[in-house]
């Protein structure tokens, strides 16, 4: 960290900001200008940085060298992090080049309805199988999921066509039931900053797909992924799903450069969700396209049989066969950017 001191602040005051410093067990490098003196901290900036500095007199700002989300910054691990989904033969892998083709509805609504459409993804090239067994919606009267039951259906219909699963947690009270049943847990937009629910997630040790929360910044979304690597998952996608714009024609605004920003900022992978950033199915394929060509680590799309029959979202899924169009033609601008499967 970087102390830069008020001009004409004091030899007392310099002497008193260096005394806190090396009380906290940190070294202070003083560098003395015409008009500002600066004062290095060298040590673990991780002892610091609640201390109230702005506080002491003469501060003028303190400037962090590393960034807040230090576990999750791609300057505390250059590499890309690689996070394998399921197990045994079913092993999906994401980021560090490898693609995620995530699909399926948005609820479990039954054990034949996602069996169908698990089959009919599983053909058209999709690796995860996701579907909601607790669903957060806006209107208490709306469809809640079947809870454990979804669970189960999920489980199941996972193993027999061999798709690694995702479901979301939305309740603390829910994750360890949620962690024993399916592969990945998902961290919704509105329960992004949920931070008690972040904690108990990372606890399961389980691969996490943390979508962006609908008026957060990439920063924000990189301190809530430090929350969960903080707490025992190093697992963690990120998923850009569109935040809210001025423009209403769609449901939210697809943040294409997001894609890139993180993948400079972290080194977590992360994929893009087109279905929930357009809300609308004849302009999925161009932005899973455009998001595919801009280097996503995968693609998450809301797929149903029967999109008028849906308990939730039915208005943004895609038909099977619509999914397997826009998937052959995602996995070529996939593979140009040097992705594999």
């Amino acid at each position: 960290m970087i102390i830069i001191l008020k001009n004409g602040a004091t030899e007392e005051q310099v002497a008193h900001v260096v005394e806190r410093i090396e009380a906290m067990g940190l070294q202070a490098h003083l560098s003395k200008g015409t008009y500002r003196t600066v004062i290095g901290v060298i040590g673990d900036e991780e002892k610091i940085r609640s201390a109230p500095l702005m506080a002491i007199p003469g501060v003028e700002e303190a400037v962090p060298v590393l960034p807040a989300f230090k576990l999750a910054s791609r300057e505390a691990h250059p590499q890309s992090t690689i996070v394998e989904v399921g197990s045994g033969k079913t092993i999906t892998k994401i980021g560090g080049g490898h693609f995620g083709m995530i699909a399926g509805p948005c609820a479990i609504e039954s054990a034949e309805r996602l069996d169908e459409i698990a089959g009919s993804i599983k053909a058209s090239g999709a690796n995860i199988l996701r579907g909601g067994a607790y669903k957060p919606r806006t209107s208490p009267y709306a469809f809640q999921g079947l809870g454990e039951e979804g669970l189960k259906i999920l489980r199941d219909v996972g193993r027999k066509h061999g798709l690694p699963t995702v479901t979301e947690a939305i309740d603390p009270r829910h994750v360890e039931l949620i962690a024993e049943y399916t592969d990945m847990i998902q961290l919704g937009a509105r329960n992004m900053q949920n931070f008690v629910l972040l904690t108990e997630v990372g606890k399961t040790g389980k691969p996490v797909l943390m979508k962006r929360g609908m008026a957060a910044t990439v920063k924000d979304l990189l301190m809530s992924a430090e929350y969960v690597i903080a707490s025992g998952s190093m697992q963690v996608v990120l998923c850009e799903r569109g935040i809210k714009g001025i423009d209403n024609a769609c449901r939210n605004m697809l943040d294409i450069a997001a894609v890139a920003q993180v993948q400079l900022m972290s080194h977590l992978p992360i994929i893009v969700d087109p279905s929930h950033a357009t809300g609308r199915p004849e302009i999925i394929p161009s932005c899973a396209l455009a998001a595919a060509a801009s280097g996503a680590d995968g693609i998450h799309i809301e797929v149903h049989n029967c999109p008028e029959d849906a308990m939730s979202d039915g208005p943004q899924a895609l038909l099977p066969e619509q999914y397997a169009t826009l998937a052959a033609q995602i996995r070529k601008v996939a593979a140009v950017v040097g992705k594999t499967f």
